[in-house]
Formats: structure tokens, C-alpha cells, sequence
């Protein structure tokens, strides 16, 4: 496992006051669970743009009923 410092802001002091008062969590755990959280809201996006992008393309559409015309479903 990798060491990351971090040069905080007061925005970012507050952040993480904010993400581990009341809680067991240390500042690390908090920095941890911010930038996976981030790093899943991107994949989502990701995965949303390319649905969208998808269900336009025409020639996609075709392959998906061809697909689906070979396993029977359509």
C-alpha cells in the first residue's frame, strides 16, 4: 500500500472535519472513502454516457436484435 500526502485548504480541513466528526473514522479513512466514492461517480458516468451514446447508434440497435434473434429472445 502506497503513502499519499495531502496539502489541505480550509475547504478541505472542513471536508474532513465534516466526514469524521461523530464517527470512528480517521482523516485517511475519510481522504480513502472520498476519492472512491469519486472514482465510482465516474465509472457510473461513464457507464451512463455510453448508454446513452448506445442507444442511438443505429448499428448497434441492429446488433443487439441480431443478437437476440440468435439466442431466441426477440
Amino acid at each position: 500500500m502506497g503513502t499519499l500526502n495531502v496539502r489541505t485548504d480550509e475547504a478541505m480541513e472542513i471536508a474532513l472535519d465534516k466526514l469524521t466528526a461523530g464517527t470512528d473514522r480517521t482523516r485517511s479513512e475519510a481522504v480513502r472513502y472520498a476519492l472512491l466514492r469519486t472514482y465510482k461517480e465516474l465509472l457510473l458516468q461513464q457507464a451512463t454516457d455510453d448508454a446513452e451514446r448506445l442507444a442511438v447508434d443505429q448499428d448497434d440497435q441492429a446488433e443487439m436484435l441480431a443478437i437476440q434473434r440468435f439466442m431466441g429472445v426477440a
